[in-house]
């Protein structure tokens, strides 16, 4: 099943499954267990992304029903800018990239591990 999920994986959709594993690099090093920033994420998470699913088309169940993965994506992408932003802010960031250099390394090399397997996958299944 996940072979035939990556054998089908589109390339827009591989590239937002590398934004997802560079986050969770990165999030990993500087992840802090503070309640209000999550719940300020998800609060934001929640407002700009139903302003994105009404600006795409309507907000029905039948939507979330049919293209559910879509409809999440326009939310989660709200909550991992504005977490990635807190966890983020002060610590000497440029755009996505961390200021030590062998954070970037393990999350590139990670991006690249997921696609190798997703063209090995396309290529040999």
């Amino acid at each position: 099943m996940l072979l035939r999920y990556l054998k089908q994986l589109p390339n827009g959709i591989l590239i937002l499954w590398c934004y997802l594993i560079w986050y969770l690099v990165i999030a990993s090093f500087y992840f802090v267990a503070d309640a209000r920033l999550w719940l300020n994420s998800i609060g934001i998470a929640i407002i700009v992304g139903t302003a994105l699913i009404l600006a795409t088309g309507e907000l029905s169940m039948a939507r979330i029903r049919n293209h559910f993965f879509q409809v999440m994506r326009l939310v989660l992408c709200p909550f991992f800018v504005s977490s990635f932003s807190a966890l983020t802010k002060g610590k000497g960031f440029f755009l996505l990239l961390s200021s030590v250099w062998l954070e970037n390394l393990y999350a590139l090399i990670a991006c690249c591990i997921f696609i190798v397997v997703t063209l090995l996958a396309k290529r040999f299944t």
